[in-house]
């Protein structure tokens, strides 16, 4: 359409009058079993359709309509100011918001060629591969046999071209894996073009090259929706993702993956407060139904935008931060926390360096874009495990099943999730590594373990919103929380003061003047698995 994006509106309805809703016809028999499970109600408000009527009056008062949603009791209008003044007269409109946006795959993305077209890996590369699924603990849902089986996941993306013809997704065609696609921007059900974002997405939670797994859940089901233009009229993507998330619930997904965010082309930082922007209050309410969302926190680390994007910065959205597959940092590009309103993001990460499924065979290719199928396969295998948990159980158990848990930051969250916390019903609490000594005025902070004594490696540090990169002789063959201390400080608000990764020497490894912190601050220690906190 040739209208000026100033022309383009959100119409809010205050009620829904005389419409028909049977869940039974409406919902996938998947979104039946899922709401049953959780206790969500059959029919909700929220899913009853927009009132045609008020449909038919918007178009007699707009140049024209566009998508409606259900969840919200909203339509798109493209309207003049004149005709908008007199819509909100309407005694059913309840307000109008301008409905322009602007989106960005979560990626470093480079399009695959022809000339780079291979499966076959270099020795690097096949570590790589290896290092995405074993770092996650891989090796105990396979000694399980656990793989995603009976879980939905649906994957909102660019495109998705190859999916039907790649050998990495032969077992998902094979099975009838692929349950359902949608191109919301075609308004069609072929999905199979544009660029490879979603391809590479799909690999990371579900691909397979011969017996070698990309992703985790190879035995899921899968909704794939087109939801994104890529640089071409990048306006209504917003809009696509809230069309994506209701049809999505509508065919039974337990699971989203979105590496997609909302940020500087509409948005100021301050308004990644969980509440504000459209996508994310969609993110939200997908999870009120029962659906994992789960996100990338973004690629914006390094730049001036700094923190995570929208529906990352949603409450009940797991976001995804991503690390260096060496030694487990965070990679400098990936997006930090907090929100807006100061609550921890990301939740975990995971690895930002990848292997993936491209149209022409197998690439390298980096972006938190990554980090996020790469999670979201892992939920669904865990979610395999505790079937009986929701979706908001499972969030919190993925958290606490992570490498650094209880210990956090505002570029780790909790750390990488791990899937011996899913399978192995005998855990035990991890042995003191360290204890803290309080002598007059100082608090010191000393190893329980000598062993690490005057190891060599430097570290990475970060401070509020600041990341330091130090040039280092780090081992890339050892992983950070082998030979490194994480801590942070935490105000009375519970808001994170400072936070830092520092290299091992000594067994004195860090000292503190008591009068440097305020009564109600604490001071949190993670080293070798174990965590303790010391209250001033």
């Amino acid at each position: 359409m040739g209208y000026a994006q100033e022309n383009k509106y959100w119409i809010f309805f205050k009620d829904k009058p005389n419409v028909n809703f049977d869940p039974y016809q409406y919902f996938d028999a998947k979104a039946i079993e899922r709401r049953l499970q959780q206790n969500i109600p059959l029919s909700d408000y929220s899913d009853w359709p927009v009132s045609e009527a008020y449909i038919a009056q918007i178009s007699c008062n707009a140049d024209s309509v566009g998508k409606k949603t259900r969840w919200f009791n909203a339509l798109i209008a493209y309207a003049k100011p004149e005709q908008i003044e007199q819509i909100k007269e309407l005694s059913f409109v309840d307000h109008v918001e301008p409905a322009n946006s602007y989106s960005a795959l979560i990626t470093a993305y480079k399009n695959a060629t022809k000339d780079s077209f291979k499966l076959d890996l270099n020795n690097e590369e096949k570590d790589l591969l290896n290092r995405q699924t074993t770092r996650m603990g891989a090796v105990h849902f396979k000694e399980k046999n656990i793989d995603g089986t009976g879980i939905r996941i649906a994957i909102f993306d660019v495109g998705f071209p190859s999916v039907d013809t790649h050998p990495a997704f032969e077992h998902l065609r094979k099975n009838g894996k692929i349950i359902k696609t949608y191109d919301f921007i075609k308004e069609n059900e072929n999905v199979y073009h544009s660029a490879s974002h979603g391809t590479e997405v799909l690999s990371c939670i579900a691909g397979k090259i011969d017996d070698k797994n990309i992703g985790l859940a190879t035995g899921s089901e899968f909704l794939l929706a087109r939801t994104e233009k890529m640089a071409v009229e990048v306006f209504s993507e917003e809009e696509n993702w809230l069309a994506a998330a209701e049809w999505s619930d509508k065919n039974g997904a337990d699971i989203i993956n979105s590496s997609l965010g909302y940020t500087n082309k509409r948005y100021f930082t301050n308004q990644m407060n969980g509440h504000e922007t459209l996508v994310t209050r969609a993110a939200n309410m997908a999870a009120s139904k029962g659906i994992l969302v789960v996100n990338a926190a973004g690629n914006e680390g390094d730049s001036k935008w700094h923190i995570i994007a929208a529906p990352a910065d949603a409450d009940s959205v797991l976001s995804v931060g991503g690390i260096d597959p060496y030694n487990d940092y965070h990679v400098s590009f990936s997006s930090f926390g907090p929100t807006a309103d100061k609550r921890m993001k990301p939740n975990v990460c995971a690895l930002g360096i990848v292997i993936a499924a491209s149209p022409n065979g197998l690439t390298q290719t980096q972006g938190t874009s990554f980090s996020s199928p790469l999670t979201a396969g892992f939920a669904a295998c865990a979610w395999q495990t505790k079937r009986n948990l929701s979706n908001m159980e499972l969030f919190k158990e993925i958290e606490k099943s992570c490498n650094l848990y209880p210990y956090f930051d505002y570029a780790h969250g909790y750390g990488i999730p791990q899937a011996n916390y899913f399978t192995n019903t005998s855990l035990q609490d991890p042995e003191p590594t360290f204890k803290f000594e309080k002598d007059g005025n100082i608090l010191t902070v000393v190893l329980t373990d000598e062993k690490t004594k005057d190891n060599p490696y430097h570290s990475n540090s970060y401070t509020g919103q600041y990341f330091f990169n130090e040039q280092s002789d780090l081992d890339v063959k050892q992983s950070a929380d082998s030979y490194h201390m994480y801590y942070h400080i935490e105000g009375k608000d519970g808001i994170l003061k400072s936070y830092y990764i520092i290299n091992v020497e000594k067994s004195e490894v860090l000292s503190f003047s008591l009068g440097e912190f305020e009564k109600g601050e604490k001071l949190m220690v993670h080293y070798k698995k174990y965590t303790a906190t010391y209250s001033f």
